[in-house]
């Protein structure tokens, strides 16, 4: 491996303080980027879940509004992050047996990825969930925060070995 090809952080500079990337030399292109996360309530959630509502409302549609809502300030939330243009973000909530799973597309034009709104659209669903829930339980646990699949720009496409969570 040639020092060129060494992998290194690439929001460090030379002397390891933060920096932003500069991006401005790179050819926009289309960039998508899926993520996922779970949420496990109890019984007692699970099942006012299922009947669509709890004490704030109906917290599966307020999740998914809030994820996309959040993608959309990824730049405000994490430091180093450029703001991007976003050209649609989804997020889809699916009711299993035991656990909710929370999956989020982010796709943009432009010169970087999405990878972190797609990321911050999962979590922020699935912190929705526990706060619309947590009245009847604060025993909720969130997991599984991951990138799924991206794919455009220079490093190409990557997708998450299929696995159980």
């Amino acid at each position: 491996m040639t020092a060129a090809e060494t992998p290194h952080l690439t929001h460090t500079d030379g002397e390891g303080r933060a920096r932003m990337v500069d991006v401005g030399g790179k050819t926009a292109t289309l960039r998508t980027a899926q993520a996922e996360a779970r949420f496990r309530p109890g019984p007692r959630v699970m099942a006012l879940l299922r009947a669509g509502g709890g004490p704030k409302g109906d917290p599966l549609e307020t999740a998914r509004l809030a994820g996309i809502m959040a993608a959309k300030r990824t730049a405000e939330l994490i430091p180093l992050c450029h703001q991007v243009p976003l050209d649609v973000v989804e997020v889809a909530i699916e009711l299993g047996d035991d656990a909710l799973h929370i999956r989020s597309l982010a796709r943009t034009h432009h010169v970087t990825g999405v990878e972190m709104e797609a990321l911050t659209a999962a979590s922020v669903a699935a912190l929705t969930l526990y706060d619309m829930c947590k009245a009847v339980d604060k025993g909720m646990v969130i997991e599984y925060i991951r990138l799924t699949s991206k794919s455009g720009g220079r490093s190409g496409d990557w997708h998450r070995h299929a696995e159980a969570p």
